[in-house]
């Protein structure tokens, strides 16, 4: 899909669960860089991220054709905007890395789940400190996944003021799991998506000044398992064990989430979630035992094709007066950056991260190349897209390219035929700016 195609209708004012009164605007410093104005009252920052879903599990994407019922996570999307064109990379540690550090993978080291990420390296939290003299809050609850198979690395060491929740890759169980809180560590039997949601709703009910709220639910991701019957719609699904189908246990827990969502929105005051803008995203995509057409085993979570790396992103609360979907490209290292704007920094552009700020009020392209990466231990894989072509390179000297305005799927792979005069020329053109961006 062109990355310069965006659907949308501007509108001053938003009401529903979400109140939003807009007072953003840009201007230039003595640097050229654009600067962040803003009304009085610092918004506070509420960022969710959810753990292996795709564009084909969530409403509002023509992918699947099953979908939870997620009101909440609904009314975030209708409310604001829906971006189309979000790349985060194929498994969690390295987006989450990318977003904390505003930095690639190849950079930090962290390109694919386990990996850890070092110390020395500058937090978003942290940076946010910095950049506006300590006037916020930070927080992080729920998973960590970037001290590899080590707890010796907590969120603390990276500036977040407050941290709580599970520091591996997944719960063992939902319902008995080890809690790390603040550099302690205790086993809890409370069902994890309700635990990180209390534990978010407390937090944010002690702050004084702005805050920002980073909460990482481990939903849907495995273990699948059976909800409390009161938080989703599956019916009455018996215990999960091997061989079964996963699909019905992988929309209960994001039906669950959702239902959390709604209960932690529901603890606000019509003030404070006027005062807060909310992002949501997937961290990768949806995994091979429940991915949906058009994805598959091989195009899903833990690839580089659009299934493992085009995820959901949505954007409502204060400052987004745009409402619709976005076309324009966006990468998880932009988030780096937008958040750190949205705080008060007056930087746009820092290490491979790259504000989008400007898209929640106006519709205007931030960057022309999206780019992700993996490897699993063996092989290392590239990736590169301007919005229309896309190009996938291989350690193993395969290449691949795909023109994802009519093959959004990428079932025909250009290099395996004679290429036109166009296609060689964006080749070309994606290996020089693929080349920039490894120097």
């Amino acid at each position: 899909m062109k990355n310069n195609t965006t659907h949308v209708t501007e509108r001053p004012h938003l009401f529903l669960i979400l109140i939003v009164f807009v007072f953003l605007g840009c201007s230039k410093n003595d640097n050229n860089s654009e600067t962040l104005t803003t009304n009085t009252t610092a918004p506070n920052i509420l960022f969710i991220i959810a753990d292996d879903l795709g564009k084909d599990a969530i409403s509002g994407f023509s992918e699947g054709s099953i979908k939870p019922s997620t009101p909440n996570i609904d009314a975030i999307r209708t409310n604001g905007l829906s971006f189309t064109n979000f790349w985060a990379y194929p498994t969690c540690s390295p987006t989450r890395a990318s977003i904390l550090t505003g930095k690639y993978g190849y950079r930090t080291g962290v390109k694919w789940a386990g990996d850890v990420l070092s110390t020395t390296e500058l937090s978003l939290q942290d940076y946010i400190k910095k950049q506006t003299n300590s006037k916020y809050a930070t927080a992080l609850v729920g998973k960590w996944h970037l001290s590899g198979s080590s707890d010796t690395f907590n969120p603390e060491v990276f500036g977040i003021d407050y941290y709580a929740g599970f520091l591996r890759g997944e719960v063992e169980n939902y319902y008995s799991w080890t809690m790390s809180e603040n550099g302690s560590s205790k086993v809890v039997t409370d069902y994890a998506t309700t635990k990180f949601t209390d534990l978010a709703i407390d937090w944010i009910g002690t702050q004084s000044k702005p805050w920002f709220m980073w909460l990482a639910y481990n939903a849907p991701h495995t273990p699948f398992h059976v909800p409390p019957s009161n938080m989703h719609k599956q019916g009455n699904l018996p215990e999960y064990k091997d061989g079964m189908d996963a699909a019905p246990y992988y929309m209960a827990a994001i039906e669950a989430m959702d239902f959390q969502i709604g209960q932690l929105l529901a603890t606000m005051s019509e003030a404070q979630k006027a005062n807060t803008i909310i992002i949501f995203i997937g961290d990768n995509g949806t995994p091979n035992e429940v991915a949906q057409s058009p994805y598959s085993s091989k195009t899903a979570k833990g690839t580089v094709y659009q299934g493992g790396i085009n995820v959901p992103m949505f954007i409502s609360g204060k400052g987004v007066s745009r409402n619709g979907t976005e076309n324009n490209l966006v990468s998880s290292t932009d988030l780096f950056a937008t958040i750190a704007q949205i705080a008060g920094s007056t930087t746009t552009q820092i290490n491979d991260s790259t504000s989008f700020l400007s898209l929640l009020s106006q519709s205007s392209a931030t960057r022309s190349y999206q780019y992700a990466e993996k490897n699993n231990g063996t092989i290392d894989t590239w990736t590169i897209s301007n919005g229309s072509y896309k190009l996938i390179q291989y350690t193993t000297g395969v290449n691949e390219l795909y023109y994802l305005v009519s093959d959004p799927y990428e079932l025909n792979n250009l290099i395996k035929g004679t290429l036109t005069s166009a296609q060689t020329s964006a080749k070309t053109a994606l290996e020089a700016e693929l080349s920039i961006i490894r120097k």
